[in-house]
């Protein structure tokens, strides 16, 4: 396992991190806690893997309180990120599918939601706090930033920033966030097939010097080689919200990629290249592939050890992507009556 550092911090993270989304609530269809902390615990223990990422939101709670029981007594040794603006704590009534929470920004609520997910997280400090999926006033607010440094000074958070969502999107939001001197940095959707807006970002990450923090390499298991065309999804499952004219042009570029060599499962599979492709990026300091099995932690934590991209590489995948992939999504869509709908990523 390789390393990166945040710019302008002391926050050094291993180049594959993990999601703990995929282990705390059902989107993707694992509900074995038991099985949750194993893989946590493995994923530090055998492959080197320090940077662990949470949500208050993640199970109301569930996503804390399994890193306490999972790494708790390693904490000096991980980097904890989690999030915060939803609130989990005045909810009206059951949670409806995949349907976004109100958030609260108030000074208040910050606080009082940074002392629940200490308790949970069984710490006295969070390495990284996120804006959950901030609009651009939360973004930009000078009060949200006053009381963050707050946060800071007292020794309870040691770098903050925004976790952008909670769909692909969100730009303009993105580069302000980039543009903001407090954010340590931001987390983003990044694909072989979703590439905007992450391209138009990362020339604006290195000359600001902030990180990025990548999430969905997979495109929802499109480039994990684990897609199965025919499979039905159960509704709690994300990837069952997912257009099937979607699941086939992203196929069909797979197929492509598999054509011209880039990937022949002896140096490195799919599921590797696709993490590497954001490693590509110097600004990227840590990927979250969605792990679900003892199998795919191995693969995806050993994808920091295989040959990186070239820039050869590199232009390849970005062709594919400018003239293959969205001209074959148009074609789908123009031959089917399903509209695009926007997906939840998992950042809820």
């Amino acid at each position: 396992m390789k390393y990166r550092t945040l710019p302008g911090t002391e926050l050094k993270v291993s180049e594959v991190g993990f999601g703990v989304w995929s282990v705390a609530t059902k989107w993707w269809g694992v509900s074995d806690l038991e099985m949750g902390k194993r893989l946590l615990r493995s994923a530090y223990e055998d492959y080197g893997v320090t940077f662990f990422d949470t949500a208050d939101i993640y199970g109301n709670g569930v996503g804390e309180t399994i890193l306490k029981d999972a790494l708790g007594d390693i904490r000096d040794k991980v980097v904890i990120a989690t999030k915060f603006g939803y609130d989990i704590y005045n909810l009206p009534g059951e949670r409806k599918g995949h349907s976004e929470l109100p958030q609260n920004w108030s000074k208040e609520h910050i606080r009082y939601a940074c002392e629940q997910s200490l308790k949970r997280l069984g710490t006295d400090y969070i390495d990284f706090y996120q804006l959950h999926n901030p609009r651009m006033e939360a973004v930009l607010s000078e009060e949200i930033q006053d009381t963050l440094l707050e946060l800071k000074k007292e020794g309870k958070i040691r770098e903050f920033g925004a976790a952008m969502g909670p769909d692909i999107g969100w730009e303009e939001e993105s580069i302000a966030a980039l543009k903001v001197p407090n954010y340590a940095g931001i987390q983003i959707i990044n694909n072989i097939v979703e590439q905007d807006p992450a391209r138009a970002l990362f020339p604006i990450a290195d000359a600001e010097k902030r990180a990025l923090i990548v999430r969905v390499p997979h495109a929802s298991g499109l480039l994990d080689g684990s897609y199965d065309p025919d499979k039905h999804f159960d509704k709690s499952d994300h990837r069952s919200h997912r257009p099937v004219e979607w699941m086939k042009a992203g196929v069909e570029v797979v197929q492509e990629m598999k054509a011209k060599g880039l990937f022949d499962g002896k140096q490195r599979t799919i599921g590797q290249l696709a993490i590497q492709f954001s490693l590509y990026r110097p600004s990227v300091v840590t990927v979250l592939p969605n792990i679900t099995s003892a199998e795919t932690l191995r693969e995806f934590a050993l994808a920091s050890d295989v040959p990186p991209l070239t820039d050869a590489e590199a232009n390849i995948i970005e062709s594919l992507w400018v003239n293959g992939y969205n001209k074959r999504l148009e074609q789908h869509m123009s031959n089917s009556q399903n509209k695009p709908t926007p997906v939840l990523h998992a950042q809820q």
